[in-house]
């Protein structure tokens, strides 16, 4: 059998086991029964770069597998494990502006929230997001219900300098209110124009999520992908706001 053994417990007691959906013979572990291709596990980096860049796009999982030909349980694995290793700060670069006694109140945010899924419609996690006017980062953003806990954690996870020292234009959501100081909140009609730069993220964060896609068949099963595929597109897009990727 060529040597092969088994990339989970490592012994070569294999038996070949029918072919998979790409025609690659497919291989079994008497042992322990995991099933794999030979090669399967030596991915390049080239390749795996590749992914990353794919998991950037509107491409359901099962779209990339057939692309790179890799299965979808090493592609959860790997996602996994990409998503972990993601910056709690999300690539944010505070403004050169923050801190200064003269400019306080100066900077400029807006917030929204918008709706999601995971598992199935009735399950519904809204994405709370905050935006820096000026720069187009992402300041933070809250994944949860739609009540006045998922606001209070959005404004938790603003950094500092923003909570002390921005403006926040918001819509007539209750929750706002409730969370953010009255003399730092505006609320803003629909359609003043005053939310412009929040609602135009929201719209790319749709097109490139494929998650987020309100008819799709590439929604979430778990809540911590879900989470994760989101916090990946907005380190990326912070970077790229900023001239870094």
């Amino acid at each position: 059998m060529n040597n092969l053994s088994c990339p989970d417990c490592g012994l070569s007691q294999i038996k070949r086991n029918g072919h998979t959906h790409y025609g690659k013979q497919n291989h079994q572990c008497k042992n322990c029964g995991r099933q794999f291709v030979e090669n399967s596990q030596r991915i390049s980096e080239a390749e795996r770069d590749l992914v990353k860049q794919l998991l950037l796009e509107r491409i359901s999982l099962l779209g990339i597998c057939r692309v790179m030909k890799v299965s979808l349980r090493w592609l959860l694995t790997f996602i996994g494990e990409l998503y972990d290793s993601l910056p709690k700060d999300l690539n944010l670069k505070l403004p050169n502006r923050v801190g200064s006694q003269v400019e306080i109140f100066q900077l400029e945010c807006e917030a929204d929230e918008m709706w999601s899924f995971v598992g199935r419609k009735e399950n519904k996690q809204w994405v709370w997001i905050a935006i820096d006017v000026e720069s187009r980062q992402v300041i933070a953003f809250q994944v949860g219900d739609r009540s006045r806990k998922s606001a209070r954690q959005l404004w938790n996870k603003i950094p500092r300098e923003y909570r002390e020292q921005a403006k926040f234009a918001t819509d007539d959501w209750e929750a706002y209110k409730s969370v953010i100081p009255a003399d730092q909140h505006e609320v803003c009609a629909k359609g003043s124009g005053k939310t412009n730069v929040i609602e135009r993220f929201n719209g790319t964060l749709r097109q490139r999520v494929s998650r987020l896609v309100r008819s799709t068949l590439s929604f979430s099963k778990k809540l911590k992908n879900h989470k994760g595929a989101i916090k990946y597109f907005i380190c990326y897009y912070n970077l790229a706001v900023t001239g870094r990727a």
